[in-house]
This record gives structure tokens, C-alpha cells and sequence, in this order.
């Protein structure tokens, strides 16, 4: 037989059962707080069903395979010859998920090559990051304002800019149209305003028809069935 094949072959210093299951252990629970900050750092349309069991799975199942290799290079390559013929037709919908996928297959190889503190302190900066990066995605900002047209039909007279200062306060608003109606008896006018988290489009529309003056009021999203 080769010599390389007969190194290859030739067992090792036998582990420690016990280490082995507590190093298993460790990537469990180290796992399963991977799997954790997942699913409290993403939402419930965005999350994978699956993903959080396999994020756990997976922490293991590395931990082991980095036990099984050791420092035994030739072992190594065995395994990723023997691991080629997987395929996972499941296709990951969000490059978080990704990130998720790698921080357990991470976690899982500092917990098997004896490195625990890696793992846990990689989980204490990497779960912070996520939970601020939620955070952050989460707040609602005030540039992100939804423009709107508010279309108002009022007595011919009425001055509209006080009407509008008084419903509106300081929301942004550009003129659009204005032309008269209803013989002339009535003004139309047309506004592209912007609608931000101080307040409900109801509540607008339903101010400025208790108003003086107004006979209707119409507030639609820009560019849909204006």
C-alpha cells in the first residue's frame, strides 16, 4: 500500500468522548442563539420557515466535521470531495439569509476546533450588529414621505393657501391645477402634498371637509387614478 494512503489511513490520538459531546453541545446552544437572532432581527414576510432549524443543524453538523478532520489534511480533502455530491436545489431569497447560512457554518467550526471564545464573541458582535441594523431599518424615517394628491373643490372666494396652512400645518405641498367649476360658482384646485407618519390621510381628509367652504375633498396616491 502507498505510503500517503497508509498516513492517510493510520488512526489518530483517539478524542475524548466527553470533550466531543460537550464541544457538540456547545454548537448546539451556540446554534440555536444564531437561530435566535434571526428570527428577532427579521420579519415574519421575510424570514425562511426552515432556516432557523437548519442554522442549528448546521452549527453541529460543523462542529463535527471539523473534529472528524483534525489536522489531517489528506482527510480534509476527502471530505470535500465527499460532501461535492450534495445538492441543494433551495434557492436563499435574501442575501441576509446568506449571512446567517456562514455565521453558523462559522460558529460551528470555532466551537469544533477548539476555539469557543471565537464563537461567542463573534455571536456578541455579530447578533449587536443585527439587532442595530433591524433597529435602524425599522424606524420610520421622515424622508421617506409618501406623495399624495389632495384635490379640494371650495366656494369661489375661500382662501385656499389659509385652508391648506391650517389642515396641512407644515407638510410640503406644490400646486398643481386649479380651475373653476360648477358654473363658476366653485374653485377646484389640485395639490401634490406629502403624507408622513404625523398623521393618517383619513384624519386630513376628514379636517378639511369639516371646514368652511369646502364642499369635497379627494386625496389619492401620486399617479394612481388621479
Amino acid at each position: 500500500m502507498p505510503a500517503f494512503l497508509t498516513k492517510a489511513l493510520a488512526e489518530g490520538q483517539a478524542a475524548d468522548p466527553w470533550e466531543v459531546l460537550i464541544r457538540l453541545v456547545a454548537a448546539l446552544v451556540l446554534g440555536w442563539v444564531v437561530a435566535w437572532v434571526y428570527g428577532r432581527t427579521t420579519s415574519g414576510e421575510e424570514s425562511a420557515t426552515s432556516l432557523p432549524t437548519t442554522l442549528v443543524l448546521l452549527a453541529v453538523l460543523i462542529a463535527m466535521v471539523t473534529q472528524v478532520i483534525g489536522d489531517n489534511v489528506a482527510r480534509a480533502f476527502s471530505l470535500v470531495g465527499a460532501l461535492s455530491i450534495v445538492r441543494f436545489r433551495t434557492v436563499v431569497r435574501d442575501t441576509r439569509d446568506t449571512a446567517f447560512v456562514i455565521f453558523a457554518v462559522v460558529v460551528g467550526m470555532a466551537v469544533g476546533s477548539q476555539h469557543p471564545w471565537v464563537a461567542v464573541l463573534g455571536i456578541l458582535v455579530g447578533g449587536g450588529a443585527s439587532f442595530l441594523l433591524a433597529w435602524k431599518e425599522g424606524r420610520p424615517s421622515t424622508t421617506d414621505a409618501t406623495p399624495m394628491v389632495l384635490k379640494l373643490r371650495v366656494s369661489v372666494g375661500t382662501e385656499v393657501e389659509v385652508l391648506l396652512e391650517q389642515g396641512l400645518g407644515g407638510r410640503p405641498r406644490r400646486l398643481l391645477s386649479m380651475a373653476t367649476a360648477k358654473q363658476g360658482t366653485s374653485l377646484e384646485v389640485a395639490y401634490e402634498v406629502q403624507m408622513d407618519g404625523n398623521g393618517s390621510p383619513e384624519e386630513l381628509v376628514k379636517q378639511l371637509h369639516r371646514m368652511d367652504g369646502v364642499h369635497d375633498v379627494r386625496l389619492t396616491v401620486r399617479g394612481e387614478a388621479e
